[in-house]
């Protein structure tokens, strides 16, 4: 279980250490396409190494960077981990407000380009190394890059509307898109260099921020609305497996208030490691404790409950298996989407949808909820004591 002295950060930072992956291997000099795809780093920020990623390939390399067709498409971990290892990172030490240097000229376009772009590289030494982090997708060696060009690029027209209008607000061009029903990655990655917002407000944003800035824009506008749904009439369960991963979403009717939970099994060892966040029916000023998978699960069954017109409590509870590799918060709002839009089971308590749950998941639902703030809660709200709920319950604590 989760202590005071294991934060997320800390538990992954060990995970990834162990992850040893090759990278594909290139020298100096590339010639191949970009998915399209982006990279802005933040450290070092208001200076920060931004640049293409590219595959020494030529062609349409456009699933490499398109989470969103990964799981449609059946990709396992070790495609999409080949995908990205093939990835090639060229940077350079930027601005955040150079948006008129040629380079990030050059990186919008890439951004907001509606297919694979031809182009070549000239990096100052052979490309290095890999990434692997929980929040961001990973990718392959990097360097400094000395000389790059693209070819001709054809721009997606919805973004293209977006980034000629300065006079429209960052959050309210991606909300525009996201109704549009333009791709997350798409609108992300324009959002990062900085082709969205008012002219003078525009910058380069880091990736890690830039995922967390649209997903909680999202969720921010879409819970406006949601709150003036009315309340669902019963319990759901809404569930999706897929890459080492568990997902059970259990909607409850109450007002909005939301709990994430992810478990981390035996990945490293004998571990059991549960991490949680929550919020109540008031605006969280905090950023989570957990990152930014917090906010992606958070706006995908905002989204649903939108689409729904109607108004409900959530409790997610993740588990991750062994074998499981971090590959970026894509795999938590991807899989939350599949689950939100396939079938669910209707229960008339939480006790039994919990007992559910518990069928499918491999710790014991008691060990979530001794960790729980808002599932507690609920529980005693129905006037159970725990130690009854369990007596009473013993399918809960197998």
């Amino acid at each position: 279980m989760r202590t005071s002295k294991t934060t997320k950060n800390a538990y992954l930072e060990k995970l990834t250490e162990k992850i040893k992956m090759n990278s594909v291997d290139v020298g100096k000099d590339l010639d191949g396409s970009t998915p399209p795809s982006v990279f802005i780093g933040r450290w070092s920020y208001p200076k920060v190494y931004a640049g293409p990623m590219m595959v020494p390939q030529l062609g349409d390399t456009y699933i490499m960077d398109s989470p969103e067709q990964w799981i449609a498409n059946n990709k396992s971990q070790e495609d999409i981990i080949t995908y990205r290892m093939n990835l090639v990172r060229g940077k350079q030490l930027i601005d955040i407000k150079d948006l008129e240097n040629p380079f990030v000229e050059k990186l919008q376009d890439i951004s907001l380009a509606s297919k694979s772009i031809d182009s070549e590289a000239t990096f100052g030494s052979k490309p290095v190394g890999a990434s692997f982090n929980e929040e961001i997708t990973p990718h392959g060696p990097s360097a400094i890059i000395e000389k790059f060009d693209i070819d001709a690029v054809r721009w997606d027209k919805q973004l293209e509307k977006s980034f000629y209008d300065t006079d429209l607000k960052a959050r309210e061009a991606v909300m525009n898109l996201h109704n549009k029903d333009v791709p997350f990655s798409a609108m992300q990655k324009a959002f990062s260099v900085g082709a969205f917002g008012l002219k003078k407000n525009r910058r380069l944003v880091p990736t890690r921020w830039s995922i967390t800035a649209c997903d909680s824009t999202i969720a921010d506008n879409l819970l406006k609305e949601v709150r003036h749904y009315d309340i669902m009439d019963s319990y759901r369960v809404y569930e999706f497996s897929s890459l080492k991963n568990y997902y059970a979403i259990i909607l409850t009717p109450t007002e909005w208030q939301y709990e994430w939970f992810e478990a981390f099994i035996k990945i490293l060892g004998k571990e059991e490691m549960i991490f949680s966040d929550y919020e109540t029916n008031t605006d969280k000023t905090e950023y989570s404790c957990v990152g930014g998978c917090y906010y992606t699960a958070k706006m995908a069954v905002l989204d649903k409950l939108a689409k729904l017109k109607l108004q409900s409590g959530v409790i997610i509870l993740r588990e991750a298996y062994s074998g499981y590799v971090p590959l970026g918060v894509f795999n938590v709002r991807e899989n939350i989407k599949y689950a939100m839009n396939g079938d669910y089971k209707e229960f008339e308590s939480l006790k039994e949808a919990l007992v559910y749950c518990g069928t499918k998941l491999q710790l014991p639902i008691s060990k979530y909820v001794k960790q729980s703030n808002l599932l507690k809660e609920l529980l005693h709200s129905k006037q159970t004591t725990l130690d009854s709920f369990f007596k009473k319950s013993p399918d809960l604590q197998q």
